[in-house]
């Protein structure tokens, strides 16, 4: 390459002062190819351009012509289809399943109000029933249950009477005489009139936290009553009597719903006597 410092017109000063110091054929020569290498930078120059600037600044090498830059590739970029679906939140209604509770065989008493005459009382003319269909035994186990401190002060109450043979639940009957044919039995009456003529539920054969309620009493009934005395003598005027005790049971009563249990009286047939004359002879 040429130097930087030096142009065209001083190497042809440079030539013409080496042609004074030569010979004219050397001179000539050296001329010729000296102006094959300045006709060759010149070309070079028109072809190729070098810029060198300061530090800091950019340096380009090529041509003097205008690049021709390529257009950039057209890629298709799609945009991605988010598909997102909305989530079908089922929330299913909870089956609540509450099982029935498992209680005891379901009552058979079926009245909503307690009849005047109960349906076992229809078969018979005494006043108290020994079996009754309808009798409430849920109903009283349930009642008991929730006071059961209460009903079983009263029917200790009920159970210490000083009654001979009314709760004490004798197993045998003793060998009596009697003036006037009777029947003797011991009982747990399920329903029976009071003193002034209502029927009651008695508590009786009904199970309570591992204890049975039961209430037994002893009744004695005429057969003859009104009649004369068989085994006394035709000359006393005599006559059976049918005689009575007043004796006390644990009731049950329905309708009460604060609490349904209670004490009443109730009288039933005891003993039967025979009436002589002014005289009445008792056994």
């Amino acid at each position: 390459m040429l130097d930087e410092h030096y142009g065209i017109w001083d190497w042809e000063l440079i030539l013409m002062e080496f042609q004074w110091s030569a010979g004219d054929t050397r001179i000539m020569t050296i001329r010729f190819v000296v102006q094959l290498v300045l006709v060759g930078a010149v070309l070079a120059d028109q072809s190729s351009h070098v810029t060198v600037h300061n530090v800091g600044a950019s340096v380009s090498y090529g041509s003097h012509h205008t690049p021709s830059y390529h257009p950039q590739p057209s890629y298709p970029h799609p945009q991605p289809a988010y598909h997102h679906p909305q989530p079908a939140y089922h929330h299913p209604q909870p089956a609540y399943h509450h099982p029935q509770p498992s209680y005891d065989p379901k009552p058979t008493y079926k009245h909503e109000h307690e009849p005047a005459v109960p349906a076992c009382a229809t078969n018979t003319t005494k006043p108290w029933c020994l079996e009754d269909a309808e009798y409430p035994t849920y109903e009283i186990k349930h009642a008991a249950e929730q006071h059961y401190e209460k009903v079983l002060s009263l029917y200790a109450d009920v159970a210490d009477l000083n009654t001979e043979l009314s709760v004490e639940r004798p197993n045998v009957l003793e060998e009596e005489t009697y003036l006037c044919p009777s029947e003797t039995a011991y009982v747990r009456p399920l329903r029976a009139q009071n003193t002034i003529g209502k029927w009651r539920v008695i508590v009786n054969n009904v199970d309570v936290h591992y204890q049975t309620l039961s209430q037994t009493t002893r009744i004695e009934e005429c057969l003859t009553s009104g009649e004369a005395c068989p085994k006394v003598p035709v000359c006393y005027e005599t006559k059976c009597l049918q005689k009575f005790i007043y004796h006390r049971f644990l009731v049950y009563d329905p309708y009460d719903q604060y609490f349904p249990f209670a004490i009443e009286s109730f009288k039933l047939p005891a003993s039967c006597a025979c009436l002589l004359g002014a005289y009445t002879i008792d056994h």
